[in-house]
Parts: structure tokens; sequence; C-alpha cells
């Protein structure tokens, strides 16, 4: 797939009038291609059964004549009041068992057979009616799956669908029974028709059927993607290319986003570094790292459909974007393996939920400062279209598991427990020296990196241990967390194991005890590289092989160990037993990047360096996070300077 540059553009917003100077204006800006379409069913279907896709007929000839190339997104997101009206059993029920409202997006459930029906409808007759639109590059279905609660349902369609789904799954209700260990709190099925949602309760659910609910949940999103996906390739063949815009907050959300983009041809993801009420951005770590994880879905390079230009907010407005921030933040999506990146949007919005989504072009129709700011990003960035194309390789990876993400948001063991936040603390520590990292599912190989970090792995299966074991005999270095390998896949304890359960070779240590530590709690431990702070978990540790190279400054636990590690085969395993300072993280991090020659950079705080290969050349994007000048590679950066360059 070629790379391509453009806009959001919702033509349906604007006076028909506006429209040739509009997209005279985006030929002036660069544009390439633009998406439309995907909030638009009840232009396309007033009424039930009329089709009418005249309206976007006139916009892509209108397209066409300037060279513009179409993403059409389906319009499934938004479901039309007319359908709502007659069949309001297609709203999702929250955990009040209330029906969500009309009036949203996304308040549909997914295992409505009736919304199916209407999807398989609206989808096929698009598809039927534009699959000979050369124009047309990609379709994009719905928007934004999972967004904003809507990846949670509690109707009475999807209680059977859950019954359904555990009767597959185990086959007997005996089998479940023992599973899930029923027996605690009188709380043994006889059939599964017995089987609850997990509504609100007096304390909690079992933790083995709320982690199940999460995968029926997963299970019943990425079906109805599929439904759509099949679809349009049955209808436009195999040669059609689809993705869906993944949302911010992917750790978050209860479904597995790897799943959902396995039948598609590309990750595509929406890049909002700022939002409504942040009163400044989100660090340049975590933008990163949100972005090697889309690359990670599919293991090659992504597109960036919704990148953020100006100031966002559907009722709070956040942080205004200074001069050239939203620029600097497109260039690290570029660096990171955004081969296409389209900002959001063209223009804000006069109306609407979104009239605080600010724009390229504010209300006031001028052509302003981010106007040239994007003008100026596209004229530049198409020089290197053959270098975005180019593979990122990566010796670092983290590795991910739904399951054990969902076991976390199940039971958190600590109020300062946040796992995106645990991962990104040690992320940092690697980004920090301006590696390459890959974020993937901890099920995908990952034999070929030289470090792999897996950060509060709390469910560690016997496929997971045998892969860690074979990697790090081979010469891998493993970085393990605290809470490491405590539970099974159905999320139960191991009985008669010592912690971290079928790990205590691989990491030459036995974990006595557990303290939790809540918000603003400390302890602290003493070591290789000063003092550090110990927040969220720490765990007593005894080594049974393994190097101490911290322990506990602790009138008690003063000789159990902290961080300690381990030889094993040719390779090291490195276990940290609470969420250290990340000064000590930064210094483990540095200390493995060295001893396995892995490619970095030291640069200035703020300052991001990115290397690029391609055609036997090497190229570096470097991104000034700072609004401070800084002077790196003999080059002075001005305040958010973003800069590609080839290495002579």
């Amino acid at each position: 797939m070629k790379s391509f540059f453009g806009v959001d553009y919702y033509p349906e917003h604007w006076p028909i009038e506006m429209m040739d100077s509009d997209m005279d204006r985006l030929v002036d800006l660069g544009v390439e291609v633009v998406r439309i379409g995907e909030f638009a069913w009840h232009i396309m279907e007033k009424r039930e059964g009329e089709y009418d896709f005249s309206f976007f007929d006139m916009v892509i000839e209108k397209l066409k004549k300037r060279g513009i190339k179409v993403i059409f997104g389906t319009p499934t997101a938004t479901p039309p009041a007319w359908l709502i009206n007659k069949y309001p059993e297609i709203l999702q029920r929250d955990e009040n068992l209330m029906p969500r409202s009309f009036g949203g997006r996304r308040m549909y459930c997914y295992n409505s057979e009736v919304y199916r029906e209407y999807t398989r409808k609206i989808v096929t007759k698009l598809a039927e009616h534009y699959k000979n639109e050369d124009s047309i590059i990609a379709w994009q279905i719905d928007n934004e799956f999972g967004h904003e609660g809507s990846d949670i349902c509690f109707c009475d369609t999807c209680k059977e669908g859950f019954r359904k789904f555990l009767k597959d799954k185990y086959g007997e209700i005996e089998n479940l029974n023992k599973t899930w260990g029923t027996v605690f709190w009188s709380q043994t099925y006889n059939s599964f028709d017995e089987i609850p949602l997990p509504l609100k309760t007096i304390t909690h659910h079992n933790p083995s059927m709320q982690l199940d609910y999460r995968r029926f949940m997963s299970k019943s999103i990425n079906e109805y993607a599929k439904l759509q996906v099949d679809i349009l390739r049955e209808v436009l063949g195999n040669n059609a290319v689809i993705t869906t815009n993944i949302a911010g907050g992917y750790f978050d959300k209860n479904f597995d986003h790897k799943e959902m983009v396995k039948h598609m041809d590309f990750a595509s993801y929406d890049n909002y570094p700022v939002w409504g009420g942040l009163k400044e951005p989100i660090t340049p770590a975590n933008i990163a790292m949100d972005l090697d994880f889309i690359r990670g879905l599919k293991r090659k390079n992504f597109w960036i459909v919704e990148e953020l230009m100006g100031a966002q907010g559907h009722t709070i407005i956040g942080y205004l974007p200074r001069p050239n921030q939203a620029k600097m933040w497109a260039y690290q999506a570029v660096a990171h393996g955004a081969q296409s990146i389209l900002f959001f949007r063209y223009r804000t919005a006069t109306f609407g939920t979104e009239e605080f989504c600010l724009g390229i072009i504010d209300q006031d129709n001028k052509e302003g400062r981010k106007y040239k700011e994007v003008k100026e990003f596209f004229s530049d960035v198409k020089k290197y279209k053959d270098l975005l194309q180019s593979p990122i390789k990566s010796e670092i990876a983290f590795l991910y598991d739904y399951d054990n993400i969902w076991a976390w948001k199940i039971q958190p063991q600590s109020t300062a427990f946040n796992f995106k936040e645990e991962m990104l603390k040690i992320y940092t520590a690697f980004y920090k020296y301006n590696t390459h990292i890959d974020v993937i599912d901890a099920k995908d190989d990952f034999s070929e990196y030289k470090v792999v970090v897996l950060p509060v792995m709390m469910i560690v299966d016997e496929d997971l241990k045998n892969k860690l074991e074979e990697f790090t005999k081979k010469g891998g270095i493993v970085v393990l967390t605290y809470r490491t390998s405590i539970k099974d896949r159905n999320n139960n304890l191991y009985l008669g194991k010592i912690m971290p359960c079928n790990l205590n070779q691989l990491t030459g240590i036995e974990v006595e005890e557990i303290e939790s530590l809540q918000e603003g709690q400390f302890a602290y431990a003493d070591g290789k590289y000063g003092r550090t702070k110990c927040c969220v978990m720490r765990e007593m540790i005894n080594s049974k092989g393994a190097e101490v190279i911290y322990t506990y400054e602790d009138k008690f636990y003063k000789n159990k160990a902290c961080i300690t590690v381990n030889r094993f085969g040719e390779g090291k395993v490195y276990y940290i037993g609470s969420s250290v300072d990340s000064d000590v993280l930064s210094s483990l991090a540095k200390e493995i990047i060295m001893e396995k020659s892995i490619e970095h950079f030291e640069t200035p705080f703020g300052v991001e360096v990115y290397s690029r290969y391609y055609d036997d050349k090497k190229y570096l994007f470097i991104m000034n996070h700072t609004e401070e000048e800084h002077d790196v590679l003999g080059i002075k950066l001005m305040p958010y300077d973003s800069r590609i360059i080839e290495v002579k």
C-alpha cells in the first residue's frame, strides 16, 4: 500500500455551495486523500430501505476531478433514529440495566441480531454501489470500536450469548464449577441457565467469571467487526483494502485489538496526544508507546486516520498545541511507522457534540497557523514516502496479554495500580535512549529479539514459560516485574507453588511475602544505583542463586531482595520486585542496552532521535518535544522543531 497524506473531511457538515472552494483549498493544502462517510447513515438511508448515495457520488466526483482519493467509512457507529425507534432493543444496557439513550454513538449491542442484519444491509448496499469506484483506496469499518465505554453490554441478548459462550467453552456445568471454584460462597450452578451477568452486587463477582465475561465481550466485538470485513470482501473481492480506526486507551478496552485487525489489511490509529481536560499533553514516551503498540498489532507499518492538529474536547477543551508542536507529533508518528497520516479535521464543526474539536481551519474559515503547519508537513514528508514504507526492526520487545490486563482490572490489588502506567514507566526507561521498541502480544514469536520485557505479567501459562526459558538459554535478556506468574489462565492462583510460580529456576528467586502499597505510601531500597523509592507493591524476595542488586531499607525486611538478576543458560533474567524510581529503571535499561550492543542515542531530555534505514541509507528523525532550543548532532533545534535528515 502506498503512502497518502490528507484530512478528515465531512462535506455534509457544510453548505453545498462551499464544497468547490473547500476542495480547491484541499488541493492547495497538499491533500492526497480524504476520509468520508463514517457517520452518515441517515444521509444514505433516510427511511428504511430507501438507499440514496447521490450526495457522496457528487462528493467523490468533485474529489476525483482534483486528483484526491477517498477512504470510505461504513456508517454503523451511528445508527439512525428511525432504526432505534423501531427496534429499541438494539441499545446496549449498562450495569444498572438501563438502556443507553439514542443521541451519542456506538450505543448499539454488538450481539443484537437485529442490528447485525441492518448492518449487513447498509454495508452491502454501500459496497455494491461503490465496488467499481477506483478513487476509493481503502474502507474503514465503523469508528473507534469500544471507545467511550461502548465495549461492554448487559442486555438480555448478551446474557443468553454469554451462557452459550460458556457452554461451548466448558461443555458440562461441572467443568465450569470446578474451574471457577464456585463452591466458594455457595455459587455452584446446576445449569448454564443459572449463570448471571456480572452486574453490580454486594462485594465482587468471581474473578474467573469476570475474566470470561471480558473474553465474551471481546469475542462479540471482534465477530461484529469481522462481519463487516467479510461483507466487504465478498462484494469487493479480496483486493479490497480494509482497516478500522483504533482509539486511544487500548489497554483499558474489553477486546483484543490484535484479534480485531487480524482480518484487516493494516491497522489504523487515532493519535491524540492531548484531549479535553488535559492541562498538558501526555508524555513523549507515552505517545511513542501508543504508536509502537499499533505497529505491533500486525508487525508492520500502519496508518493514522486522525492526527490531532487543534485543541480538542467535547464539553471541556484541552491544552492548545503550541506552534509546531502538533506538526512535531506527526513527524514522531511517521518515525514510529505511520506511513500515511490524515489530520483531524479539515475545519472545525459549528454544530454538534464535536464543535470544540478544533481543526486545521477554525470557525473563522481563515488559513491560519495550523493550516500553514499542515501544508509544510505535507510538502516535506512527501519527499520520504519510500522511507516511510520501510520496515522498522526492533531488538527490544515489550510483551502484553489481554487476559493478564483484564485480570489486573478485575483485581488491581493496590489503589495505586494502573497497568498502562506500570508498563509506561519501564518503557520510558528504554525510550529515553532512543531505542527501537516493539509492543507485542505475548503469544507472538519473540525469539529474534535481544531483550523482552514483561511488566506485571500476572498470568503466565506453560507455553509462555517455555518460550521465556528457550529465549534466555540462547542469550536473550528477560526483564520481569512484581507479581509475575502468580495466576493461571483461569484467573486462579497457583496452588502449592512458590512465586513466581513455575519461573523459580528461570529467575533464581522465591517470593516469600508481598505488601500492597496504596496511593501515597512508599518503602525504600538501596543498591547498585543508589536509593530508590518503592510504590504500588513490594515483594520480599529470597535469592536462590540470583545476584541481589537491591535490598529493602526496612527494619523487618532489610535482608530481603527488591531487584535481582539471574544467569540462565547464555542469558539473564532481571526481576524487579516493586515499582521503583525512574532513575533506577533508566540505569538498568542502559546496562542492558550496552551489554546487548543495541543501537541508541543519548540526547537531552525531551529530544527524540529515531533511526530508519532504506536503500542502504540511514535516516534520522529528530523531534524536539520541549519549548527550549537544543543543539543535537550538530543541529540547532528550535522549540518543537522536527527534522528528517540523511546520515552521510
